[in-house]
């Protein structure tokens, strides 16, 4: 749809996004994948700050404990959660489109008590399915990982797509079946058109902008069930522990991604607040470009192209004025004397 790119709510949640991708690989190219780190801040050659050291110009959001500069970490970790978020939301919509055509057209027969089944789940929250599944892979155990960073992302993505594609499925075809019963669709369905044709030609170019704003609003659920993931130091990739009895550092996250700067930085959140506010603030960031994408989208799907403008004023000398009344007495008193000879006559 190329009026969507007329849409300024669109463009600005759109550039957000790009923002943090390209400047997390640009930030990276340029930097290296290793944040800048600071000891101490000195003024006449004396300490007088240490990790985490408060935000300034030289560190706008601060560093962490261990001196890290945190917007350094949140651009190299930008990349991964907005792709990672990405790919589960897609990979959701992959698998539950097709299902939710089939359930609201192949299997209407079965479908109240297939939704019967689904409806508890609303009211279980997703993050517990995913503690439960991700926590062997995801926790280091004493011996390391047995499996690669590839490898824990790819399963990671999976299972959280996994865990509400049933839910997403049943929203689909419940849509699927109040349009199978309209009445071009009967028509349709009287001409001989297969099912298989009708979802083609007739279903999905209905439900297309539907899809859509529910494919952004699984991307947000899924930056959330990352939060809370990060606050239970589940971290994306895997959360690397360690099982020093005397000097055990605390889990860290392998990449820096959000989840686990987040999770990392929340203890701090009395004695350094700026830790943990930073990555909150680009999940914030994130989940409102993405509603801006989507109400962008609705707004352009409804013919709601740009914001309306204002109107010029157009401004008229007193001649001009007292000329157009003139030719308005003449034309008057023309009318009067054509009524007047209709009435003799």
């Amino acid at each position: 749809m190329k009026s969507v790119w007329k849409q300024p709510l669109f463009l600005l949640g759109f550039g957000v996004i790009v923002f943090f991708l390209l400047g997390s690989f640009v930030f990276e190219w340029i930097f290296g994948n290793e944040p800048r780190q600071t000891f101490f801040i000195t003024e006449n050659g004396r300490a007088v700050e240490g990790p985490p050291i408060s935000p300034s110009w030289l560190h706008p959001l601060g560093t962490d404990q261990f001196g890290y500069d945190m917007l350094s970490k949140i651009m190299l970790g930008a990349k991964y959660t907005i792709l990672a978020a990405m790919a589960v939301a897609a990979l959701r919509m992959f698998i539950a489109v097709p299902l939710g055509f089939a359930l609201g057209t192949y299997l209407q027969r079965h479908r109240s008590w297939i939704n019967g089944l689904i409806d508890p789940i609303h009211y279980v929250p997703m993050t517990i399915f995913a503690v439960i599944l991700l926590k062997p892979v995801l926790w280091m155990p004493p011996e390391g990982f047995s499996t690669g960073l590839i490898e824990r992302v790819i399963i990671q993505v999976v299972i959280m797509a996994l865990i509400t594609v049933p839910i997403v499925a049943a929203l689909i075809g419940n849509e699927a079946n109040l349009l199978y019963h309209q009445e071009y669709i009967l028509a349709a369905r009287t001409l001989g058109a297969s099912r298989r044709r009708i979802i083609v030609r007739h279903l999905f170019p209905q439900m297309r902008e539907k899809m859509f704003v529910l494919y952004g609003q699984q991307i947000v659920e899924t930056l959330i069930v990352f939060a809370h993931l990060g606050l239970l130091e589940l971290f994306l990739g895997g959360t690397e522990v360690d099982y020093d009895p005397m000097f055990a550092d605390p889990p860290k996250s392998i990449a820096y991604e959000w989840a686990g700067l987040f999770g990392n930085s929340f203890r701090y959140l009395q004695g350094a607040p700026w830790l943990p506010l930073g990555p909150a603030i680009s999940f914030a960031l994130i989940i409102l470009a993405i509603a801006a994408m989507i109400e962008g989208y609705t707004r352009a799907s409804n013919g709601q192209v740009e914001l309306p403008k204002r109107k010029k004023l157009a401004f008229v000398s007193d001649e001009t004025i007292e000329w157009n009344h003139q030719q308005l007495k003449e034309k008057m008193t023309l009318l009067q004397l054509k009524e007047e000879q209709k009435v003799k006559s």
